[in-house]
């Protein structure tokens, strides 16, 4: 399999899988793509997915990833995939997939781990800086994916006061090859110097950089696999086909991916993409107009994205087309207002403690009365203020949330200036 830019309608430029993965982004500023969209075998995928995540994971990745030996993928996907994923009820007819059992306890286990594992299994020892951006729960998977990693520095950008203590608490506290910046700005901000250092390339030709946010291939595609997992237990469970999946979303790779295995051969209805107050796809949905603009802050924080980046990917999957995207894709939006209520109703209706993000799904199901699922992006224990304000108690804390507290933060403060970056990565 070969990789293309976004951006290279005549694919004049093919990237192998490792250049494709330790460039990040491609050249020209786009994001790789892989030349083909193989399709899969779904009665195979359920009876994988009967047997184990993991199980299913390994044919779908020997399917993607087809320039890595049978042998090998099997070794990394096991070493990624040891922790649950779970389709819940929460009543009648209201299904969501809980992601966040892994390591962080957030949805971002599922690409960091993968691509931790690929990148240590692809490189020739050389040292390599990995280098992210984060709203909130990607540093923290990144940072656990990688950390221990021979020859590789992390370097994690984050805006002050915008995650929330357990997301830097997280972060922070890992030490070793763990380099967390505390980025004067916001998130766009933090986005856009990453963005930057790929497109520098005196930078470039001093020290080797690669990306860890949903831009690498190898963080995006790993979010496909857990569709058809969800997707089989769906139909397990209601004896119907073709659900409805609900993403809160806010760079937009999650959606992405999602979207990336209904041309694998998923058979979804389609998507809703779910936004907070940072409502920029779904405004092009209803409008037909992109309009990027700085983020705002909301309550639910890890989707504070105003330009999001695999906006890009959606429209290369769609062929450019609004018309399909439209098609494929409803949208909404809501309010740090609504969430809050929504978090309410769905603990005092359901006895159900519901993330800020996950909430957000659940409203845009409620909006469209959904017929299928909703994906529960991270544990309601990372925003224990908001939750506390939303039904006046405290979520309980995982052990490992409470162990992350307790421990001193590390890292750096810089300015949102390209400079100073670049400076701290020489």
């Amino acid at each position: 399999m070969k990789y293309y830019s976004t951006r290279d309608k005549e694919r004049k430029n093919p990237f192998s899988l490792k250049d494709a993965a330790f460039a990040g982004l491609a050249p020209d500023g786009g994001l790789f793509i892989p030349e083909h969209i193989p399709e899969v075998d779904m009665d195979k995928v359920e009876e994988l997915a009967s047997k184990s995540y993991a199980d299913m994971a390994v044919y779908l990745a020997q399917t993607v990833f087809d320039d890595i030996p049978a042998e090998d993928m099997d070794a990394l996907v096991r070493d990624a995939y040891d922790f649950p994923i779970e389709l819940n009820s929460i009543a009648e007819g209201l299904y969501n997939l809980e992601l966040f059992h892994g390591p962080t306890y957030a949805f971002k286990d599922f690409g960091a781990r993968f691509m931790g594992r690929m990148l240590g299994y692809l490189g020739d020892g050389e040292p390599i800086t990995i280098l992210a951006a984060t709203s909130g729960d990607t540093g923290s998977a990144v940072a656990h994916g990688f950390y221990g990693v021979d020859n590789v520095r992390v370097v994690i950008l984050y805006p002050d006061g915008k995650v929330s203590p357990l997301q830097e608490a997280q972060m922070t506290t890992l030490g070793g090859n763990i380099q967390p910046l505390k980025v004067d700005g916001n998130f766009d901000d933090c986005q856009r110097l990453v963005k930057t250092m790929f497109k520098d390339e005196e930078l470039r030709s001093k020290i080797r950089i690669t990306s860890a946010n949903s831009i690498n291939l190898l963080r995006w595609l790993p979010q496909s696999f857990y569709y058809f997992y969800a997707y089989c237990q769906w139909k397990k469970r209601t004896g119907r086909t073709d659900p409805v999946v609900v993403v809160p979303s806010g760079n937009y790779g999650n959606l992405a991916a999602g979207m990336f295995a209904k041309r694998m051969g998923l058979p979804v209805a389609g998507f809703v993409a779910a936004s907070n107050a940072n409502d920029v796809v779904p405004e092009y949905l209803m409008t037909g107009e992109y309009r990027p603009r700085a983020s705002v802050r909301t309550v639910a924080n890890a989707m504070d994205v105003g330009d999001p980046s695999n906006f890009e990917r959606m429209l290369w999957l769609c062929n450019d087309s609004y018309d399909m995207m439209k098609s494929e894709i409803r949208g909404y939006s809501c309010s740090d207002s609504q969430i809050l209520d929504a978090i309410k109703d769905i603990y005092e209706s359901y006895g159900y403690i519901s993330d800020p993000h996950s909430a957000v799904g659940y409203l845009a199901t409620r909006h469209y009365s959904s017929d299928g699922f909703w994906l529960s992006t991270a544990h309601a224990a990372k925003f224990c203020e908001v939750i506390e304000r939303a039904i006046s108690r405290m979520p309980e804390l995982p052990s490992g949330l409470s162990l992350a507290m307790k421990r001193e933060k590390q890292f750096t403060r810089i300015s949102s200036k390209d400079k100073d970056l670049v400076d701290f990565l020489l």
